[in-house]
């Protein structure tokens, strides 16, 4: 059973930053992985993805030149760091998984099959 988890979450000025971990466990596969959040009022949105065995990565308009997303293969790992946090950028932050032999970084959350339980992320103005 695929598990992932993330952590790193927390409260930070606005302006801020904070780095987001991912660790899987319960079998590897290389496939692309991506960090989707929920807002307050709002639908789960996708923030940033990462191909596993290449240099793709692709972010959201409203976090690109903020926010990148990175791999530690070694430590079946991702993380995503935020800097320039912004009040609306609280929310519970989910890691997701595609599934095995999927490693294009789509946008689309129908395409992730494994998802974590999320991590809190607070932006105070």
């Amino acid at each position: 059973q695929v598990q992932l988890d993330e952590s790193g979450g927390g409260l930070v000025q606005a302006g801020g930053s904070l780095k987001l971990s991912c660790a899987a466990s319960g079998g590897f596969f290389s496939s692309a992985r991506g960090w989707f959040r929920q807002t307050p009022g709002k639908a789960r949105e996708f923030v940033a993805a990462i191909s596993w065995r290449s240099d793709s990565t692709v972010e959201a308009d409203s976090v690109k030149g903020r926010f990148t997303v990175a791999r530690n293969n070694a430590l079946d790992t991702i993380y995503l760091n935020m800097a320039s946090q912004k009040p609306e950028d609280t929310g519970v932050y989910y890691c997701a998984s595609r599934s095995r032999g999927s490693d294009y970084p789509t946008t689309n959350q129908d395409d992730y099959v494994y998802w974590g339980q999320g991590t809190q992320v607070t932006v105070s103005s």
